[in-house]
């Protein structure tokens, strides 16, 4: 193994984030399978702020974990990428040294394909920018590693979900130092609870003093849902506002199709049958709550109230409908901001600390239910100044 200098990845990394004058990029992907939503971004092109926008990228090489399907060798031979064998073959193009300059992960967190490229990045003395799609793999002290590796390797390290960086409607963000009451995030979806988190979290994040961090996580199913709203652990009247801002609330009268104050009616229990509630106080005092209501709604919302005007706000996480899902475009387009800069657009520890948050609450579900105290969650950064969500 090469013994890297702090001065060696200085320059390597500086040198990593820019291709030869005149050239694309040159993007490793590695997936588990074939993704459409976001490699034929890269390959063909989306729209963007108005614009139909061709990624200055080209994908020169692909390594999947399940057997090559129709898809990947179809999309293979019409754009002449190979597919490799290993991680390490994809990441050096069938050579001895590192020949991309930039990775792209598409893989469950079950599946790491994060650490190889660390060890290759060792091993070559030269690192690039890496995207990982969703949370990072592994649990909380895996992830933890990759961060801390990403940091003692110097090179970008960008994950997560697309609600953070998609349309807002209406197009806000919290004040940026603002003092947040509470915070209450309204999703649905099966397997969708770390993207939520992740919405959750890019507007938690804004208030005074940065991220500081969690203190305890507490999942709640069922009837201890709605119990936990009669007893204040979250505010209703913070529950209304989000679903305000909801596009397909599902609770209509028969006749005449008028959407209905599902929280007051009552009509929010009858719909959502299996209610979850994500409890999570963070280390500053803050309270804030995820609750997927799934078969109430069918999309993603967010409210706060700050001390101090304006009091309450409230937004909804654009989704937008299959099968164009532009809203995957927007989480494309920072991923070529870093490749272009060779500097995350936001923090990766917002998706470490998303993650360890899901976790933590999976480990609350197998103990009953109980809270349970988050020491290892002590996880701070700052947010940039300026909001990263689509607006154009």
């Amino acid at each position: 193994m090469i013994v890297l200098t702090r001065r060696t990845f200085l320059q390597t990394t500086a040198l990593a984030a820019a291709a030869p004058a005149g050239q694309p990029r040159r993007i490793a992907i590695l997936a588990n399978a074939y993704p459409p939503h976001m490699a034929d971004r890269l390959l063909v092109g989306y729209p963007y702020a108005g614009a139909w926008h061709q990624p200055d990228l080209r994908v020169v090489s692909f390594y999947q974990t399940e057997p090559v399907a129709d898809l990947t060798t179809a999309r293979a031979r019409e754009f002449g990428f190979p597919l490799y064998a290993t991680v390490a073959e994809a990441l050096r193009c069938g050579g001895k040294r590192l020949a991309v300059d930039g990775v792209l992960i598409f893989a469950g967190p079950s599946a790491d394909l994060l650490t190889p490229c660390i060890r290759v990045f060792e091993q070559d003395g030269r690192a690039v920018p890496v995207f990982h799609d969703g949370p990072l793999p592994g649990a909380f002290d895996k992830a933890k590693g990759m961060v801390d590796a990403a940091r003692r390797l110097r090179f970008p390290l960008l994950a997560g979900s697309s609600l953070p960086v998609t349309w807002r409607l209406p197009a806000i963000d919290l004040p940026l130092g603002c003092q947040i009451e509470e915070a209450l995030m309204v999703g649905e979806g099966e397997a969708m609870d770390f993207h939520a988190l992740d919405g959750l979290q890019c507007m938690v994040e804004r208030r005074h003093g940065g991220e500081t961090g969690v203190k305890a996580v507490q999942l709640l199913e069922g009837d201890a849902v709605w119990k936990a709203g009669d007893a204040g652990r979250y505010s209703n009247a913070l529950l209304t506002s989000a679903l305000s801002r909801s596009d397909t609330p599902l609770g209509l009268t028969v006749k005449d199709g008028r959407t209905q104050d599902l929280v007051a009616s009552g009509e929010l229990r009858k719909l959502a049958k299996n209610p979850k509630a994500y409890c999570i106080e963070y280390r500053d005092g803050l309270r804030a709550t995820l609750l997927m209501l799934d078969g109430a709604i069918q999309d993603f919302n967010f409210a706060a109230r700050l001390n101090g005007p304006p009091q309450n706000q409230s937004t909804q996480f654009l989704m937008t409908p299959e099968p164009n899902a532009t809203h995957s475009a927007c989480l494309m387009h920072k991923v070529e901001e870093m490749l272009a800069t060779g500097v995350a657009p936001y923090p990766v520890e917002r998706t470490l600390l998303a993650g360890g948050i899901l976790e933590s609450a999976q480990s609350s579900k197998r103990e009953n239910q109980a809270r349970l105290g988050t020491p290892h969650l002590a996880v701070t950064y700052s947010p940039l100044r300026s909001s990263q969500f689509a607006q154009a």
